[in-house]
């Protein structure tokens, strides 16, 4: 069942018209971002915890299109009005985000921090995830979207990353971290169409861990080799506290939510969070949003 309702529109022979994703809340915003000219170390001034977030953006563009290819080949499958909006959105989210996070990694790369190399292992894990099956790959993607939904959750609630990061990056992360929220349901909505396999839903989990752990891991500590930070145990101490550390490191804090993916009655929507979205939606592109003026298409998405 498509967990998100909205009216649907008709045309004069009142036939069912297609509906846009701003009008079943996930619009795609046309943000060009300004991207500010931060410390090479722009989260506490720390090697580790900076060169994670930096394998993170580097992974977002072609896991962004992995995740759209996925959807995509079942488009053509789904009838329901507000589920095809709700796609629309999602491919125009999605395509942003990767769009965006391209040019912070070329910012990233002109501060000598080499984006490539998380990159190119990300593509090589994906490869091997796009030998199974569309249905299989479309599983891996409905688990990706709640590992990236629980992310943009906790950078949503996590004060403490939010006062260790620079300022103005931090923007395009609560940005990206809001839409995650917004469209966290849309591929699984799509899965649930197709069939859900529970098998294939099982699989997902520890497919996508075996395929994708060695190539963040391998980046990371690749780039942490770069910065002459491998064995900075000062350093590393810092970031993995930010990042791992115990009941308070960003990825630490949703690794016991990842396994709710496995549940028979798991659904993205049963984790409510419309409030936090509606609370970061003004906050970023409301009357006084930090990022209000940096949206192209803003207007046309309030009516």
């Amino acid at each position: 069942m498509n967990a998100v309702s909205a009216p649907t529109t008709h045309t004069s022979s009142n036939k069912v018209r297609r509906l846009a994703g701003a009008s079943v809340g996930i619009p795609p915003r046309h943000l060009d971002f300004q991207i500010p000219e931060a410390p090479r170390y722009f989260l506490a001034n720390n090697a580790t915890a900076t060169t994670f977030i930096a394998v993170l953006s580097a992974f977002f563009p072609p896991g962004e299109r992995f995740f759209m290819e996925s959807v995509r080949h079942f488009r053509k499958d789904i009838t329901d009005p507000v589920l095809k909006a709700e796609i629309a959105g999602f491919m125009g989210q999605e395509a942003i985000h990767g769009r965006e996070h391209e040019r912070l990694n070329e910012l990233l790369m002109e501060q000598g921090i080499n984006t490539r190399v998380p990159e190119t292992a990300v593509k090589m894990a994906l490869k091997v995830l796009e030998q199974f099956s569309a249905s299989q790959q479309l599983a891996f993607t409905t688990f990706m979207e709640h590992f990236t939904a629980l992310v943009g959750e906790q950078l949503l609630t996590d004060k403490r990353f939010q006062e260790n990061a620079h300022g103005e990056m931090l923007q395009l992360w609560l940005w990206h971290a809001m839409e995650e929220l917004e469209h966290k349901a849309v591929a699984y909505d799509v899965y649930d169409t197709i069939g859900n396999s529970r098998l294939e839903r099982l699989i997902a989990f520890p497919a996508v861990t075996i395929v994708m752990l060695p190539a963040v891991f391998a980046s990371w500590g690749y780039l942490l080799a770069k910065e002459g930070k491998l064995f900075d145990r000062k350093d590393l101490r810092k970031g993995l506290d930010l990042i791992l550390g115990g009941r308070r490191g960003l990825i630490s804090r949703i690794l016991p939510k990842m396994g709710l993916f496995g549940r028979k009655d798991y659904h993205p929507n049963k984790k409510n969070t419309k409030a936090l979205e509606a609370e970061w939606r003004e906050k970023l592109f409301g009357e006084n949003g930090t990022l209000r003026d940096q949206v192209s298409n803003l207007q046309s998405l309030m009516h």
